[in-house]
């Protein structure tokens, strides 16, 4: 027997209800008042990549949407990132560059690949420097986990993520703003200081909390039940999932950079509880997926409303 929840997880008409949900938040949310038109559309194509993502990689082993109406419930909930652009040209970035390096899986000849998926982050670090803290994760986790990691694919990242700056470098010297492309550099070189919470608001520890209660329910799920799926798959969920923990552990240390952070998490955590919502069916998920609806609802009106 079909619960609601797997009723709707395999429903062709869920993503549609989906977006006009978030379109009508993001409208409470200010997007005519505050002209949030570049963030909704960045929204929109990293929504569409979650989906592809999701489609080309085989996430879920069967016809669901819901690893992009997650990111895209997930994005929404947190209505304080509407506002930044930044934001949401990191997190499209983080996605293109999942989107583009899965595909390099057991293939250590793609260079090319490599190079499009760490232009990604090297775009991603013009706007957030301290996204190259990831990069030797990422090498760490594309050779054991993607085995797809060469001393070719090592060069060609490294090509990919100084890409951006041979263009910005030469603009910087021509306009006399070298300084500031300096300064940018010294933010990477900059840790501290750890633990500053003191800007924390209740918003962001309620979503953060919550997000984290989705990320765990869905990695316990997977980690369960991850012999169902196939190799290539478990690859890519564990990969996920120990960027999940690395992101998780940089906003417990640096909180000043918790929004984009915030972003970078959600993506993460988006095929995770798509893949517990679409493939469980007992009466226990089923009221799970109940709580989850309602706690979203819960922190969305709070996060739009309280001050």
């Amino acid at each position: 027997m079909k619960r609601f929840q797997n009723r709707v997880a395999e429903s062709r008409y869920t993503l549609s209800l989906m977006v006009v949900y978030a379109l009508g938040i993001w409208y409470l949310g200010g997007l005519v008042e505050r002209q949030l038109y570049f963030q909704l559309a960045f929204l929109t194509v990293s929504t569409y990549l979650m989906m592809e993502l999701n489609n080309s990689n085989a996430l879920i082993r069967i016809y669901s949407r819901m690893v992009s109406c997650s990111f895209l419930a997930l994005t929404t909930t947190a209505t304080f990132l509407f506002p930044s652009l930044r934001e949401a040209l990191v997190q499209l970035c983080l996605i293109t560059f999942y989107t583009i390096i899965f595909h390099t899986y057991q293939d250590k000849e793609a260079p090319g690949l490599t190079f499009y998926a760490f232009l990604c982050l090297g775009i991603a670090s013009v706007l957030f420097v301290q996204v190259l803290f990831f990069v030797p994760f990422l090498w760490l986790l594309i050779g054991f986990k993607m085995m797809a990691f060469s001393f070719r694919m090592f060069c060609a990242s490294l090509i990919g993520l100084l890409m951006p700056y041979w263009f910005l470098a030469p603009m910087s010297l021509f306009t006399g703003h070298v300084d500031t492309l300096a300064a940018h550099f010294m933010g990477i070189a900059q840790f501290q200081p750890l633990f500053q919470y003191q800007d924390i608001s209740e918003h962001y520890i309620v979503t953060f909390s919550f997000v984290c209660l989705v990320a765990l329910i869905g990695t316990i799920h997977f980690l369960r039940n991850s012999y169902m799926d196939k190799i290539r798959t478990r690859m890519i969920y564990e990969m996920l999932m120990w960027m999940n923990l690395i992101t998780i552990v940089f906003i417990i240390l640096q909180p000043q950079h918790f929004e984009i952070l915030l972003g970078l998490m959600i993506v993460n955590t988006s095929p995770f509880i798509g893949h517990f919502i679409a493939l469980t069916h007992t009466r226990l998920t089923n009221t799970v997926f109940y709580a989850l609806i309602a706690l979203t609802l819960l922190i969305t009106f709070y996060n739009l409303w309280m001050p």
